[in-house]
């Protein structure tokens, strides 16, 4: 081991945390970290973004800050522990807690972004994950690597996107060759920059099932899916692009998702799930959803 930056071990056997850590998408979500809206505006960096303010739709902060408290109600109604990042004037875009860092079952992996706006994110995940006194697994140095391409799918395999941008080859076959030394199976899906992150296109709603873009999602990542018995909500691809898939399983099956997602949310409650919908549009709009702000610290 390598201090407190690397509590991986190089041959694998690491062991995995025992107050914090995730294994899956779909436990029970116990503890959550989300990062700040006091600083958050739209930017142009996403394709999403830009199509907005290019059809001058305006940015209201007042709007969005109360949305985001709707959005930790949920949260708090389901139970589950709401950590906040502190708020940093040059980080506008941190209230997206998902990329900057991914928790695994041995501690967080901290990540590499893209953006040259985002990345000093790193440093206030780190000095979160140092309080609390939570190891780092280990931080990526190869290439790029965001939060949003990342999915623990089921216990023992994992999904990561890559664009090419936000994750590139390089850092997804890092953090593939840390994963298989632990025994799990790493799927890397290839896939155009313009839809920004996996979990625009692929996210899991609840054990063997997912909301998926059947319309973008590579082929073989549904293959993939369907090889392990994943049942597939199909999420039309303009409901995609307002970030329709872009949703969090709250365990026990309960789903958080936003309220424009009018065809996931019909199609999660005829599965018999309990969904909470809270309208988050204002922040939508620059690029990143429920999913984008949730990076979960410890799930059953």
């Amino acid at each position: 081991m390598n201090g407190f930056l690397q509590s991986r071990q190089i041959n694998g056997g690491t062991p995995t945390l025992k107050e914090w850590g995730i294994n899956s998408e779909t436990g029970v979500l116990r503890d959550v970290l989300v990062g700040s809206i006091d600083h958050f505006s739209w930017r142009d960096g996403n394709a999403t973004s830009r199509r907005h303010m290019r059809d001058g739709v305006q940015f209201d902060t007042a709007v969005a800050k109360a949305q985001y408290q709707e959005m930790l109600d949920v949260y708090r109604q389901a139970d589950v522990n709401v950590h906040i990042l502190p708020a940093q004037a040059d980080q506008p875009y941190s209230i997206y807690a998902r990329d900057s860092s991914v928790m695994t079952p041995w501690g967080p992996i901290i990540s590499q972004m893209y953006s040259p706006w985002r990345r000093a994110e790193w440093i206030s995940v780190l000095n979160f994950y140092r309080e609390k006194e939570i190891p780092i697994f280990d931080v990526v140095s190869a290439g790029t690597f965001e939060g949003g391409d990342f999915m623990l799918i089921e216990p023992g395999a994992v999904l990561c996107g890559c664009s090419g941008e936000r994750t590139s080859l390089a850092g997804a076959e890092q953090v593939k060759g840390w994963f298989e030394k632990e025994g799990w199976e790493f799927k890397i899906g290839r896939f155009d920059p313009h839809f920004l992150h996996m979990d625009v296109q692929c996210v899991m709603v609840a054990d063997k099932l997912a909301a998926v873009c059947s319309a973008v999602l590579p082929d073989d990542v549904l293959a993939w899916l369907k090889q392990k018995n994943i049942d597939f909500i199909d999420v039309p691809y303009k409901d995609a692009m307002e970030l329709g898939c872009n949703i969090v399983s709250l365990g026990n099956e309960r789903v958080l998702l936003p309220a424009e997602s009018k065809t996931l949310k019909e199609q999660c409650l005829a599965h018999g799930l309990t969904v909470f919908d809270p309208d988050i549009n204002m922040i939508t709009k620059g690029g990143g959803g429920v999913h984008c702000m949730c990076q979960p610290l410890r799930r059953d």
